[in-house]
């Protein structure tokens, strides 16, 4: 062989033999993220080298600390920072610190690496472990909360062929399990008047403004004879909660304005849904701040069985190119220094198995469109254009609207995002009135889920925004039989600015509680009382409640009341 043959060889086999690049894993798609290295020494005299990654310095609140000690193999840590407004975390390159806290002038030099406090931490049995006096938390991984009914969908879809027919069949029967009526009196029921700074009521039929509706299953205290009649479509006080109110409506109440406009973008209500009960708790923006997270193992990241198989990369375990969040520990419930002010809880969205498109111009785009999510400022899944999302910035302003590519400036300062379909209603600018969104009445585009035959009739919840004299409203909404249809009409009456679909079919897809702590006890109400099966009890009796108290597998909303002005969070 000539020397060229030769050379021209080895060329060859370098690029044949080259090596392939490194999985990629969550970390790399953090475009915000900081690192540094430093040199570490343990007490038993060994040496290695620990890097500390803040994944988003804005929101400053995850970190990953990674260990490698000389002759052994790297260990991932999952940091959490309590306090990220007014807490800075270091390396400090000296023994036996390492880690170093900074609160204004306060100093805390943590010698996590000298004492080996991180594997003891590890090992603890804690979801949430304090370090270096409990001024941050080692995150580990619990196994989260599954009903019955949620192992059983979990197990078909996993690991049984043509598993989704089957859910899909309990699914429509479950979805008709918890439809409600009210019963429709006449007679208001209270001569409460409404406050200034409440959340607008719904627009109802004039014939039925001296009605009452009365329903046995709601579980929160109104503080009054309310409980057994509501007026439909007011809004009235939450007992012991300032801030929250509840309201009570069925579509067939709504005033004829409101179901006669934009006839064509929905569908007519039958008469089962339009007599189906809904229940909605509104919560002042300006009281709570708004907080997402993760269940322990919904939702996932890797491809949706609905992707279509032109969109799919088969060399990626996911549109993101990640099979999985590791080192990062999604834990399924409040963390310890949020638990003492969450005033409510609600479970998210859609989990990845069904949140992608399967029909329509959506699921031929970004890999069939899956759904984003965002905790503490850390990206899961990309934010999708085109996409119902709800998100939370830095400076804790709430917001809904339809994602677009523009939109993604936002991302170093957006602390929490859940997207979840297409809107529901939107502002319609031209109006300056709420209108529905122009899928509502499109079962495969706008991927309401439902069964095969686009029976779309269903337990659902959703999620909106209200404006009432500049004060701004969280709406959540669970409708005991509806379709996409109904939802928009119940969104539109109340005059929401936006509004997307959250989960379906079951009591606790839909999971919504409040929450007061009267002294030392923890009091918990539902907004439907068949939600309170979702909780625990301790031995003394006490109610564990979901998501505050055990972990969960699947995503939350929460809310925490804000502290007073001028006080110390």
């Amino acid at each position: 062989m000539t020397r060229l043959a030769t050379a021209f060889a080895g060329v060859l086999v370098c690029a044949g033999s080259a090596p392939a690049q490194p999985p990629k894993t969550i970390l790399d798609l953090q475009p915000s993220r900081q690192s540094v290295s430093i040199h570490v020494k343990a007490k038993d005299g060994r040496s290695g080298v620990a890097t500390l990654l803040n994944l988003n310095p804005t929101i400053n609140s995850w970190f990953v600390l990674k260990v490698a000690w000389n002759g052994g193999p790297e260990t991932a840590y999952h940091l959490e920072n309590p306090r990220p407004e007014s807490q800075k975390l270091v390396l400090q390159d000296h023994y036996p610190a390492g880690l170093v806290i900074l609160a204004g002038k306060e100093r805390c030099e943590c010698s996590l690496f000298a004492e080996d406090a991180l594997p003891r931490a590890r090992t603890s049995g804690a979801i949430y472990e304090p370090l270096c006096e409990g001024r941050i938390y080692l995150r580990n991984t619990a196994a989260g909360h599954r009903t019955t009914l949620e192992a059983a969908t979990d197990f078909l879809r996993d690991h049984v062929w043509d598993g989704e027919e089957v859910i899909a069949l309990g699914h429509a029967v479950l979805g008709e399990r918890n439809r409600e009526t009210g019963s429709l009196q006449a007679g208001t029921s209270s001569s409460l008047p409404v406050g200034s700074g409440w959340p607008l009521a719904a627009l109802i039929d004039s014939k039925y403004a001296d009605q009452s509706l009365a329903t046995n299953n709601l579980g929160i205290d109104l503080g009054g004879p309310e409980r057994k009649g509501m007026s439909p479509g007011r809004w009235y006080p939450a007992s012991g909660n300032p801030g929250v109110w509840i309201s009570v409506l069925k579509p067939d109440l709504i005033a004829p304005a409101v179901l006669g406009s934009h006839r064509t973008a929905v569908n007519n209500l039958d008469r089962v849904e339009a007599s189906a009960l809904c229940y909605l708790a509104a919560f002042d923006l300006e009281q709570f701040d708004l907080a997402y997270a993760l269940g322990t193992d919904h939702p996932r990241v890797g491809w949706s069985d609905r992707a279509l198989g032109q969109v799919r990369d088969a060399s990626l375990p996911g549109p993101d190119g990640i099979a999985g969040i590791a080192p990062l520990v999604s834990t399924g419930m409040v963390a310890p220094q949020n638990s003492p002010r969450t005033v409510a809880t609600f479970t998210g969205g859609f989990k990845r198995t069904h949140g992608a498109f399967k029909y329509g111009e959506l699921a031929l785009k970004n890999h069939g469109s899956h759904y984003g999510f965002l905790e503490n400022g850390v990206v899961f899944s990309s934010l999708q254009p085109d996409l119902a999302t709800l998100f939370v910035l830095n400076d804790g302003s709430v917001a809904m609207k339809t994602w677009t590519e523009s939109d993604n400036q936002l991302m170093p300062r957006i602390r929490y995002a859940r997207q979840n379909g297409v809107p529901l209603v939107e502002f319609d600018e031209a109006t300056h009135s709420t209108a529905p969104g122009r899928l509502v009445a499109r079962w495969g585009p706008g991927n309401w889920s439902g069964s095969e035959d686009a029976r779309l009739r269903s337990m659902r919840s959703g999620v909106a925004l209200q404006k009432n004299r500049g004060k701004r409203f969280l709406i959540y909404a669970v409708f005991t039989d509806a379709t996409p249809s109904a939802m928009a009409r119940v969104f539109q009456a109340y005059q929401c600015d936006y509004a997307m679909l959250l989960d379906m079919n079951a009591l606790e897809h839909t999971y919504c509680a409040l929450y007061q702590r009267p002294g030392q006890r923890l009091k918990v109400e539902h907004l439907i009382n068949g939600m309170n099966q979702l909780d625990k009890s301790a031995p003394s009796g006490e109610v564990l409640p979901r998501f505050l108290s055990f972990a969960d597998n699947r995503d939350f909303f929460y809310l925490m009341r804000r502290p007073p002005q001028g006080a110390k969070p």
